[in-house]
């Protein structure tokens, strides 16, 4: 809370990440209150379970506190900034989550874990480039000029 306070305002990564890693603490709990329900329809007695009742407590709870703090990022950084650094880091969050609770990857061919990985840091890459680049003003004809102009250097074959 003390980091908060004082770092908070400065830097928009601390209210990012405690979003990030409850928003983690959300997902899974949904995932596990999805089973209880699919166990549930089929006539299982998962409300006897203590269980249950902690995940929709922690739900609660961690919903509550990612909006508070997603708020709290947005009144003091820009909208533009705040949303591509909250989703790169919600998704690795996640996704790391889902790797260490479910062991959701032990299942999972290698060719498929290369694609996931590869398509994770395609997303992260592009959502940088994205905001890197969204000031820069360049026309079509400026770039057909600065093309245009490059020097073409050929090296002679003695051959």
């Amino acid at each position: 809370m003390l980091l908060t306070i004082l770092r908070g305002q400065t830097n928009i990564l601390i209210y990012i990440l405690i979003c990030s890693l409850i928003g983690a603490f959300s997902v899974s709990s949904v995932k596990g209150l999805g089973i209880a329900i699919k166990q549930m329809l089929e006539q299982k007695p998962v409300y006897r379970h203590p269980l249950v009742y902690i995940l929709v407590g922690i739900l609660v709870l961690s919903v509550s506190t990612q909006i508070n703090y997603l708020n709290k990022a947005l009144d003091v950084f820009n909208t533009s900034l705040v949303t591509p650094i909250y989703y790169v880091c919600f998704t690795t969050t996640v996704v790391t989550c889902s790797i260490i609770l479910f062991k959701e990857w032990s299942s999972m061919d290698p060719g498929d874990i290369i694609g996931t990985l590869s398509g994770f840091c395609s997303i992260i890459i592009g959502i940088f480039l994205l905001h890197a680049f969204k000031n820069t003003n360049i026309t079509w004809s400026q770039l057909m000029s600065n093309v245009s102009n490059f020097p073409i250097m050929i090296k002679d074959n003695p051959c």
